[in-house]
Order: C-alpha cells, then sequence, then structure tokens
C-alpha cells in the first residue's frame, strides 16, 4: 500500500447523464514482455495484421483499420506478468461479426494447442476465454441478434451461463 488514500467523491447534484450511445471502444494498448512472442500469438494464431511497427511496439488490427491493440514493451521489457489478486485489466474482449468467425478463431485456438479458460453462452452471446502469451486475458465472442437475447417476464436481461459445444462451433466456421 502507497498509504494514499482514495479520492472521495461527492454526489451530482442530478442525475447523471447517459454517456452517447454512438461511443465505441477504439483500441486497447497492451504492456506485454516480448514483442515477437506476442506477435506469434496476435498476428499467427488470432489473425490480427501488422499495421505499424516501431521501437517497442506494434500497431494491429482486423479489415485494414489503424490499429485495434497495439503492444508495447514501453514499461514492461521483459518483464513478469502481473501477479494473481492484483488490479489491472481482466480481459479485452473481441467481437467477431457472426458464428462462423467465431468457429473459425477457435480453430485456430485449438491447432496452435492453446487451452481455453473458460467458455460460456451467455444468452446474449458465445464467449470463449484465453490468455495471451503475457496473462492478459482475452475474449473472444460473437453477440447473437438482440431478438434471440433472454429477457425476464418485465424485459429486462436475463444473462446467463451455459456449456458450448465447441465442436459445434469449430463445425460452424467450416461451413
Amino acid at each position: 500500500m502507497s498509504g494514499r488514500s482514495a479520492p472521495k467523491l461527492t454526489p451530482l447534484a442530478s442525475p447523471a447523464v447517459p454517456v452517447d450511445p454512438g461511443v465505441r471502444i477504439g483500441h486497447v494498448h497492451l504492456k506485454v514482455s516480448n514483442i515477437e512472442r506476442s506477435l506469434r500469438f496476435w498476428r499467427d494464431v488470432l489473425g490480427f495484421e501488422v499495421m505499424q511497427q516501431r521501437e517497442g511496439a506494434v500497431f494491429i488490427a482486423a479489415g485494414g483499420y489503424h490499429h485495434h491493440i497495439a503492444l508495447n514493451t514501453w514499461e514492461s521489457l521483459g518483464g513478469p506478468p502481473p501477479a494473481k489478486g492484483t488490479t489491472g485489466l481482466y480481459h479485452v474482449a473481441i467481437l467477431y461479426p457472426n458464428r462462423q468467425a467465431l468457429g473459425r478463431a477457435l480453430a485456430r485456438v485449438h491447432a496452435a494447442n492453446i487451452k481455453l479458460t473458460g467458455a460460456s453462452d451467455h444468452g446474449v452471446s458465445i464467449a470463449l476465454y484465453l490468455d495471451d502469451p503475457d496473462g492478459n486475458g482475452v475474449e473472444l465472442y460473437w453477440d447473437k441478434p438482440e431478438s434471440d437475447w433472454p429477457r425476464t417476464a418485465d424485459g429486462k436481461l436475463a444473462m446467463g451461463r451455459a456449456p458450448v459445444d465447441l465442436a459445434a462451433l469449430i463445425r460452424d466456421g467450416a461451413a
């Protein structure tokens, strides 16, 4: 502990205005210990394209975007992963456009002998969980059509955690 206390937040006088519904997460920077090792995972296994590389950093993307993910060693070259039980990134989530694309991603992960740390059908999405070489959590997922999302009697989302048939997902990716 550094001895510093968390800042106290003063309640707002009026209800907060929600964030603009057009807001999206633009990109993620991950601290890694070795760029080449990380590229073997992010580029060679998951299939991201290198958009730019410079000393201590590489910028990767899908579909020609400037970068969805940056891998850098600016503060982490040769460093160990964060210890379990500490704060930091839980996972970065990568949204696939359809079930077939998620199935192809799973097949690539399986072919690279990378173990999943979990897989869940949340009702609203199918999610696969794994770690990159630096212990950063990664979620690969596909959102089901909103019309198929489970809802309670009063219309609220009823997300859950059901098993995923991984073999069927890989078959769907090959179709």
